[in-house]
């Protein structure tokens, strides 16, 4: 897929806690190959390794309530290599996040458009929330800088994937989709992961992929403020 400028959409992927970004590669290759193809997916590791697991691990933030500071330094870090990743490596057009990533990706357009974070690229297009909730919802508290992430309603198309056997997701997801303007949602059988897709998963990802290759390019919906 290509956006109107010629250019194939390029994506950011931000994996889960205590995963990596070759992990969450692998986990997408449930999806199938046209839908792979229709992006240019770029994967990257969180900043903070994690020792719970036999093989790299990383982590995008520690939100313990009772260290407040921690949690906002390491959120800090990760907006910074965010950020810088997608001056070194973009222009990119939208963010895809997988349970911790994804609670960042939701984040980001709001934060962008208040200016306390990826103030040096251009405006993200769009995001996909898999298994991922709100900053500041019911399961995760927010960060300073993501404090007023949702105080306006995101715009920009989003695509939600949640499971009905998410024990950690499910609500906080259901949660999110009031702080989305018209969002798409795949709502599966499974837990927290990433879902096949099954009929109705591509008809509502053939919609989504039909609705970002239609944003002119260089353009998001924060670019006009």
């Amino acid at each position: 897929m290509k956006d109107k400028g010629g250019r194939k959409l390029k994506v950011l992927c931000l994996h889960g806690y205590g995963y990596s970004g070759a992990y969450l590669k692998m986990r997408l290759q449930v999806w199938p190959a046209n839908v792979l193809e229709a992006m240019d997916f770029v994967f990257i590791d969180a900043p903070f390794p994690t020792n719970n697991k036999p093989f790299p691990a990383f982590s995008w933030f520690n939100s313990s309530p009772e260290d407040v500071g921690e949690y906002d330094r390491t959120f800090g870090e990760s907006m910074t290599l965010i950020e810088e990743t997608m001056v070194k490596f973009g222009p990119f057009d939208g963010v895809l996040g997988f349970s911790q990533g994804a609670y960042i990706a939701a984040a980001l357009p709001g934060m962008q458009a208040q200016g306390v974070a990826l103030t040096e690229v251009e405006a993200i297009k769009f995001v996909v929330v898999i298994s991922g909730g709100k900053l500041g919802g019911s399961k995760v508290p927010a960060p300073t800088l993501a404090k007023n992430a949702f105080s306006s309603p995101i715009e920009i198309p989003s695509l939600h994937c949640f499971g009905e056997n998410d024990s950690f997701a499910k609500l906080p997801a259901t949660e999110l989709l009031g702080s989305f303007v018209d969002p798409f949602v795949i709502f599966h059988s499974g837990g927290h992961e990433v879902p096949k897709l099954d009929e109705n998963g591509l008809k509502v990802m053939k919609s989504f992929l039909h609705k970002i290759e239609t944003i002119p390019p260089g353009r998001g919906i924060w670019s006009r403020l």
